[in-house]
């Protein structure tokens, strides 16, 4: 089963290295990892995509986690309401006069065209992992030079509030 752990850290030389260790101890294998900045300065997100069997097994790495003295606080967001994107870049053979055909397929995807060649264009695209991965597989006929990703990142959603019939009128 695909877990997504998100692990709030204090942005200093280590911390990742201390928090990817303690995942290989545990043996989980991590599917995608990203960390950036912030809205408070100082602090990190961390996303993993990590492989889970048992269970039991993620209620020890959060409570393992959340003992490590730099980290702020995880989470496994799996279960819940998740905005979760990915970035991919690809290289394609395109020579001009498949061009057109291509700018058919990448459009239902938003993808865009970042870099052109002689024979070689380069679309980004973004979004949830299975879309990059049924972006990958339409253009895959074409011949992918080259493609790397940068893995995963994913929040929580906010919950909408239903506004009761009374507060509206009075707006």
């Amino acid at each position: 089963m695909r877990r997504v752990i998100t692990v709030t850290v204090i942005n200093q030389s280590g911390v990742l290295n201390r928090v990817t260790g303690l995942l290989m101890k545990r043996q989980f294998n991590i599917e995608s990892i990203t960390v950036g900045h912030t809205e408070q300065s100082g602090r990190s997100k961390m996303t993993f995509i990590v492989h889970v069997e048992d269970e039991r097994k993620i209620e020890q790495l959060v409570k393992q986690l959340q003992k490590q003295i730099d980290v702020l606080k995880v989470a496994d967001i799996t279960d819940k309401a998740i905005v979760m994107r990915e970035l991919a870049l690809i290289k394609v053979v395109s020579p001009p006069h498949l061009r057109s055909e291509m700018n058919s397929i990448i459009e239902p995807f938003r993808a865009t065209v970042i870099d052109t060649g002689k024979n070689v264009v380069t679309y980004q695209v973004t979004g949830n992992p299975e879309k990059i991965e049924a972006f990958i597989d339409l253009i895959k006929p074409y011949g992918i030079k080259e493609l790397t990703r940068t893995g995963a990142t994913a929040f929580v959603r906010e919950t909408q509030k239903v506004q009761s019939p009374q507060l509206s009128i009075l707006k």
